[in-house]
């Protein structure tokens, strides 16, 4: 199995914890990523927010070097994945964006690169069984709310690898790997997003909502697939609570590092150091150490 690797900007700066769990538990898992050389940013937040067809044009520039590698597109990143598949429903259905595009990168595009995100990758390309078979260290007692926040499931006619309102891929993988998906409302509620800059009361508020109900799930942890979700979650954590009353320091790792663990790989493979609030909890319960 091999894929054209876009990174995006999150994980090679915040999110560096996130592109190191992806890149050892696809090197695990028989995923060979080959990186879109001299990608850039695709323009999530600022430019889908302030031009319509720069958010367009930069994330197809990325698109047609990828084309030229003859590989269909994996990404981790929740947005990025938003952004491309974006760009192609786009240049696919609107002929003076696609046209724009074309004129803005110097190249023509048709809109047909395929876009994967690794979650859809590693459920339905791979398959649970074979990650099932990889497992070595299972996260018994490990239980966890699956939290694939806004991006990952709609618009379901842009996105549409799982259910829109209550998706279940991220449930099966942790399932795999010998973890508890608790039942909970909350699987696809938003958590602020990039308002974590400029409005951060709002994301302190969606946050500790979010949290909270995880707990009264009775959740350990909450596993996430996006930079951003993982930032306002785990970095901002202290902040809600004191803000909206106090809860349980939760933990919350990328899916990629939940499953690294499972996979037998150490804490630096998966960058646990990186993480605000300390896994270490939830460490001492499957027998390793911080």
């Amino acid at each position: 199995m091999k894929y054209a690797f876009f990174p995006g900007c999150s994980l090679e700066s915040t999110g560096w914890d996130f592109e190191r769990s992806t890149r050892a538990v696809c090197q695990a898992l028989g995923i060979e990523l080959v990186d879109i050389p001299d990608w850039v940013c695709c323009g999530s937040t600022p430019a889908h927010t302030t031009n319509a067809s720069l958010s367009v044009a930069l994330p197809v520039m990325n698109l047609q070097k990828a084309k030229s590698m003859g590989l269909p597109v994996l990404t981790a990143c929740a947005s990025c994945y938003s952004r491309l598949r974006t760009a192609n429903h786009t240049v696919l259905n609107d002929p003076e964006e696609r046209s724009r595009a074309e004129r803005v990168t110097g190249k023509p595009y048709d809109g047909r690169v395929e876009v994967r995100h690794l979650l859809d990758v590693l459920v339905n390309d791979l398959g649970v069984d074979a990650v099932r078979a990889k497992v070595r260290r299972p996260l018994k007692n490990v239980k966890v709310a699956c939290y694939y926040g806004c991006l990952l499931t709609r618009p379901p006619n842009i996105v549409a690898f799982d259910d829109a309102e209550h998706p279940s891929s991220m449930d099966q993988l942790l399932t795999a790997i010998g973890a508890e998906a608790v039942e909970w409302p909350f699987k696809t509620e938003c958590c602020g997003a990039s308002l974590s800059i400029t409005r951060s009361e709002i994301v302190n508020r969606l946050s500790h909502r979010l949290l909270s109900m995880a707990r009264q799930a009775g959740a350990d942890c909450l596993a996430v697939a996006c930079p951003l979700c993982e930032s306002n979650l785990d970095l901002r954590q202290a902040d809600a609570t004191k803000a909206h009353g106090a809860i349980p320091e939760t933990p919350v790792l990328y899916i990629t590092q939940l499953v690294g663990l499972a996979l037998g790989l150490s804490n630096k493979d998966v960058g646990l150091e990186a993480l605000t609030i300390s896994p270490e909890p939830l460490l001492a319960g499957i027998g390793r150490d911080l």
